[in-house]
């Protein structure tokens, strides 16, 4: 019998997510990498950890979640105006780009630019799938 996933595990798994249109937002198979991780560390909400729970390695799951138990709601305070003069050459500020930001601890964070009006440019610093219901479809490679 095969393991199963429990609360302090380590889980190779391949997964896919998707929005409730169908499109993928993310895929590990199209990379070839599948992601690691320990169950509890945080890196996963509760929600999705508990969807995790008692899968065994080889098997495939689907669930759905709400925002609140994914990504989250948008936080308006996430939303930042800056100057444009801030953005050079290596760093243009259109609207759609991803740029990455120096955060208080050095770690970079990304953030998109939504608006560009005059000199004003505004980045929207929420995890782009905030606010989105998602379908995680999982395959579990190994459990340790």
């Amino acid at each position: 019998m095969t393991k199963r996933i429990e609360k302090n595990s380590e889980v190779l798994m391949h997964f896919t997510i998707k929005l409730k249109d169908g499109s993928v937002a993310e895929a590990t198979e199209k990379t070839g990498k599948p992601a690691k991780l320990m169950m509890g560390d945080g890196s996963l909400t509760g929600p999705f950890e508990a969807c995790l729970l008692g899968l065994h390695a080889g098997e495939k799951a689907s669930f759905t979640l709400e925002p609140e138990e994914a990504f989250g709601l948008p936080n308006p305070d996430n939303i930042h105006h800056m100057n444009r003069a801030l953005f050079g050459a290596d760093m243009p500020a259109e609207e759609g780009v991803i740029i990455a930001f120096s955060g208080p601890s050095n770690q970079d964070i990304p953030g998109v630019i939504t608006k560009v009006l005059g000199e004003s440019v505004t980045v929207d610093f929420n995890h782009p799938l905030a606010g989105h219901r998602v379908i995680f479809d999982v395959e579990i490679l190994s459990v340790q």
